[in-house]
């Protein structure tokens, strides 16, 4: 299983008997629902696994529990599961409200990214948060990373302007953007990232760009409301699942990529650098299940 050993396993079968009874499936229905994945996930997934029991002929428990990993994983697969880096600069914007852990995950992939000789520029364009440049240029030293910063209160496009800038001037292969975590007033939160957008269309035309929402797994179905939200002010094209190594049921991974049609790109199961990895939807759900 690899990576999402670190991930609280539910074990969603181990209750079952041996039998593939109507009993069964309600009770597989319900530990659904209890691992987050929503009503309405919860029952498509059944569906699809008596569907396939019956079109395949399966039998036995450890079967069904094999191809209820399938019908997770084929659910799970939508869009395009890596980065899109093709330009340089490519542009990461990372979006999300606050305490869901946005800092540390751009730390992290800055980190991986180093590693993988890239020049990476991180851009502290949350500048309405206390603090919020301040945990992000810790996050650079510790992975040995240049940042643009302005003081608390600049304008987020003006940071932005800046590491663009920048980013042409060292031919940097990545830039990763941090923005404020607010969404109390949808039509600001859109009006700023409408602004970071015209920047970075203006100074890095034909970039390569990713918007990634970063979602505390702990949050269950809330996680999925904010997700909506984000979507429509942002239109995203990833998501970032944290803190699925703690009291996380991780089923709201599920429900996101169902309902959004957006890719879970990452997780992150720790506080570890290395701690933010692929997120790779059959192992996903063999942990899960």
């Amino acid at each position: 299983m690899g990576f999402f050993d670190k991930l609280k396993k539910l074990n969603i079968f181990a209750n079952f008997g041996s039998e593939l009874t109507e009993d069964f499936y309600d009770e597989l229905e319900e530990s659904l629902i209890l691992a987050d994945t929503g009503m309405d996930t919860a029952l498509e997934l059944v569906a699809e696994l008596r569907r396939r029991v019956r079109a395949e002929g399966i039998k036995t428990m450890e079967g069904a529990r094999e191809c209820m990993c399938h019908c997770i994983s084929d659910l799970m697969s939508v869009g395009e599961s890596s980065l899109n880096l093709s330009t340089q600069p490519s542009v990461v914007l990372f979006i999300g409200v606050n305490g869901v852990g946005k800092t540390t995950t751009i730390g992290k992939l800055g980190s991986q990214l180093r590693k993988e000789r890239k020049k990476v520029l991180l851009c502290a364009a949350d500048t309405f948060r206390a603090a919020a440049s301040e945990q992000l240029t810790i996050w650079a030293e510790r992975a040995g990373l240049d940042i643009i910063k302005q003081h608390e209160g600049a304008d987020p496009a003006a940071v932005v302007f800046d590491a663009a800038s920048a980013a042409k001037a060292r031919k940097a292969d990545v830039v990763l953007v941090d923005t404020a975590g607010r969404l109390h007033n949808k039509q600001n939160l859109m009006n700023e990232l409408n602004k970071i957008s015209r920047v970075i269309d203006r100074e890095l035309p034909g970039c390569a760009r990713e918007t990634l929402l970063v979602l505390d797994a702990t949050t269950g179905q809330n996680g999925l409301i904010q997700a909506k939200q984000f979507k429509e002010a942002a239109g995203i094209t990833g998501i970032v699942l944290t803190k699925l190594d703690g009291t996380a049921k991780g089923g709201i991974a599920i429900a996101i990529a169902k309902e959004l049609g957006v890719p879970v790109k990452f997780a992150g199961v720790g506080e570890g650098i290395e701690d933010l990895k692929p997120f790779v939807p059959m192992e996903f759900a063999q942990a899960l299940i």
